[in-house]
């Protein structure tokens, strides 16, 4: 694995820069030639504010149609910049299915990926074969069985912990499938949506999506709560069939640690990777 790189080089600035969007109409976070990404949306976008080149680092690659409200970046601009309205100038630039929330100057080792400690998603679902209004339809799934709480909660207990998630995730050459499920937890809220509440150190391609589909199973009689974790230990993938769409996936928030424990963390985390990846 690849060093992360902690601090810019002299004569350079790191910024962290806090994101929102609406994934709808984007083919995810990473750059892909002919397609829209926010990646590429937000490169150009510094590239001119800039004058320089930019290229991103990100702390949760979200995939085509996840959305996110709390997405963390960091970049190298020159330290001759003027960061005055720089928040302002980016969000005229971008168009308005992405927003800047925050930039600021890191004087740290920091790096956006590799210092994070964990990440929050948010699922949304409309059970029962309710109408999704029209404004509601952006960030939620809709189901047409009923779905039993207590089952969505009893299932997701039983995924928490460090496991090996290759029956829960799409395979990619070369990582890793073991995460540390910190919390799995459902909720109607008093408009009748299911709120899932997903924590871990980090997820793989499409786990969350994964995740949601096999408690779903659970919650509507399918399958009984002993599937989840006979599936999880079998390591075998869930069919595609059961994987919940993206529109209702959020990436709420990314945690780090306080400045004086950044560098430990991200030397824990390249070691851990590297310790998992050899496995």
């Amino acid at each position: 694995m690849t060093e992360p790189t902690l601090y810019p080089e002299s004569g350079f600035l790191r910024l962290r820069i806090d994101l929102a969007y609406d994934g709808t109409n984007f083919s995810g976070w990473g750059k892909q030639p002919d397609r829209r990404t926010v990646q590429e949306e937000v490169e150009k976008a510094l590239t001119t504010a800039t004058q320089s080149k930019i290229e991103t680092i990100v702390a949760g690659r979200t995939d085509a149609g996840v959305h996110a409200t709390g997405q963390v970046i960091h970049v190298d601009v020159p330290d001759t910049l003027n960061l005055d309205d720089l928040s302002y100038k980016l969000n005229r630039m971008l168009d308005t299915d992405v927003r800047v929330m925050k930039v600021a100057v890191v004087n740290g080792p920091f790096n956006a990926r590799f210092s994070a400690l964990r990440r929050h998603y948010t699922y949304k679902i409309l059970d029962g074969n309710q109408t999704i209004s029209p404004l509601d339809r952006l960030d939620v799934a809709s189901w047409y069985r009923v779905l039993d709480v207590d089952l969505m909660n009893q299932a997701s207990a039983l995924m928490l912990g460090s496991h090996d998630f290759a029956a829960y995730c799409k395979f990619r050459e070369g990582s890793t499938t073991i995460r540390n499920l910190q919390r799995f937890e459902w909720s109607r809220d008093s408009a009748g949506f299911l709120i899932g509440d997903v924590v871990a150190d980090s997820f793989c391609y499409s786990m969350v999506r994964n995740l949601v589909g096999a408690v779903v199973c659970v919650a509507d009689g399918r399958f009984g709560p002993e599937w989840i974790e006979q599936t999880l230990a079998n390591k075998v993938r869930i069919s595609d069939s059961l994987v919940f769409p993206a529109c209702g996936l959020t990436l709420r928030q990314v945690d780090y640690p306080s400045d004086s424990e950044l560098l430990e963390r991200a030397a824990k985390t390249v070691a851990r990777r590297e310790a998992q990846d050899a496995e």
